[in-house]
């Protein structure tokens, strides 16, 4: 099988390392990045060994790529997106998917009309120990499922303009609350500050109840020195400990459910502390995985494993959550 045509569009923080993995994985070629700082946009192509552009429909007619990642602030999200699709190409768009919900649903009806791949690059997904988590909870290791909480904190970005620490962070873990649960939101309240960011804000705290009342919890922010990425999911049998940081999972078990049903002892002693049990599992490159599963969608026509819905879905959590914390009331979700 013939290796894919890859190239990117936006070479910044992100959009860098999309273009050092196409350059390096089996399956893809790199035959073009596009950045509007032509000095950036060549450095990045010295480094890719492939041809820089300023203008990315000149990238998209010259080159003519089979996939293509758009990079670029959020705000450019939609137009980038719908030029790469009428241009014939699949896409793959760094979260959010759009800066509006309109924007969304427009990128989605387009590609579905077009017969184009759109998937969302929520990354966290493709962590290996999210992977695994994933994989015992759904073989109910866990039990019914109580509270997911997510901490993701740490120093602010120079990189960030366009959005707040919502849009750019917490769609990660909104993604994950639906994600791990299969469940969706009802009722969303959010508190939220803006402190160092000129025109956004840089810290959250908000609750989700989900349908079938499993509480998720988001603690995110752009004012902590050090970077802290946590996840945590509570339930029956104890607390599984996600470690972003070192891709490690582990259990805290809860001893009193080793051989009890939980509604028994739930009325007679509650909780207590069992085993910590740290799960091996194998490290690898996240954005390496989300690139090879794009690239594997689109060889074998096989589904995207996060699509237009999946990124809009979070799209969505993440403008009520914005808008909650402005307007100081829940909101409600239909």
């Amino acid at each position: 099988m013939n290796a894919l045509k890859a190239a990117v569009i936006g070479v910044g923080a992100m959009g860098q390392h999309h273009a050092r993995v196409y350059d390096q994985i089996i399956g893809t070629q790199l035959v073009g990045i596009a950045d509007a700082d032509p000095t950036a946009g060549a450095q990045i192509a010295r480094l890719c060994h492939t041809r820089a552009y300023v203008d990315h429909r000149r990238l998209l007619d010259e080159t003519r790529p089979d996939i293509v990642t758009v990079a670029v602030p959020t705000e450019f999200h939609h137009r980038v997106a719908l030029d790469v699709m009428e241009s014939g190409c699949h896409v793959l768009v760094e979260k959010p998917i759009a800066a509006t919900e309109e924007q969304a649903i427009e990128l989605i009806e387009r590609a579905e009309a077009l017969g184009r791949k759109l998937m969302v690059g929520h990354i966290v997904r493709f962590d290996p120990a999210v992977q695994e988590l994933k994989r015992r909870l759904m073989a109910g290791e866990l039990g019914r499922i109580f509270q997911v909480r997510c901490r993701r904190l740490g120093p602010f970005p120079d990189r960030v303009r366009d959005v707040g620490v919502v849009i750019d962070l917490a769609t990660h873990d909104l993604d994950m609350i639906r994600y791990l649960t299969g469940q969706e939101a009802v009722r969303m309240y959010a508190e939220t500050e803006q402190k160092i960011h000129s025109a956004y804000e840089d810290i959250l705290i908000g609750t989700v109840r989900l349908a079938d009342g499993t509480i998720g919890i988001v603690d995110i922010n752009w004012l902590t020195p050090t970077k802290i990425r946590e996840l945590t999911v509570t339930g029956e049998r104890g607390m599984f400990l996600v470690d972003h940081l070192t891709q490690d999972l582990y259990l805290y078990e809860n001893a009193e459910t080793s051989d009890e049903r939980w509604g028994a002892i739930s009325l007679l002693r509650g909780v207590s502390e069992g085993r910590m049990i740290r799960y091996p599992v194998h490290k690898y490159e996240p954005l390496r995985a989300e690139l090879e599963a794009f690239a594997h969608a689109v060889s074998t026509g096989e589904p995207v494993p996060v699509d237009g819905q999946d990124g809009l879905a979070a799209l969505r959590l993440a403008r009520a959550m914005v808008r909650s914390g402005r307007e100081g009331r829940p909101v409600l979700l239909g």
